[in-house]
């Protein structure tokens, strides 16, 4: 299988998640790296009218998640911590995380993610650590 054959895999498991019907995201994977998109609207919203910290760590969760995957073919990896900046609240326009792997090793992985607004204005930053998981990449879990 080709890297852009894992890639688009990744994708389509991603757009099959449960969890993203609420959300509806898009999402676009490539070496290392991977990039989600969520529209903003009132249904994401907090009390004061701003959208929730729950959709800032989803969206960095998953644009590093996915950009260490690109780099492993054979099995979901694991999120095993992950920190979070909420640095800009956002009311309005789109939301895009970019996530990238920053080291990797044998067993562990780093990646960094950002999150912007539609002017491209930083409104949150994460980073993570991630392993390789137990469960292989497979048609059952959405992955073809």
């Amino acid at each position: 299988m080709s890297a852009e054959e894992h890639y688009r895999k990744l994708e389509r498991m991603y757009a099959s998640a449960p969890v993203n019907r609420f959300y509806a995201p898009t999402m676009r994977v490539s070496e290392g790296c991977a990039e989600v998109t969520i529209a903003v609207r009132l249904d994401l919203f907090h009390a004061a009218g701003a959208v929730h910290g729950v959709a800032y760590f989803k969206m960095l969760d998953d644009a590093a998640f996915f950009a260490v995957n690109s780099l492993v073919d054979d099995v979901f990896v694991l999120t095993v911590s992950f920190n979070v900046y909420m640095t800009r609240p956002i009311s309005e326009g789109e939301m895009k995380s970019t996530g990238r792997v920053v080291h990797r090793s044998r067993r562990l992985f780093i990646a960094e993610s950002q999150l912007v607004d539609s002017g491209g204005r930083e409104i949150g930053r994460g980073s993570g650590t991630f392993m390789r998981g137990a469960i292989p990449l497979s048609p059952e879990i959405g992955y073809e």
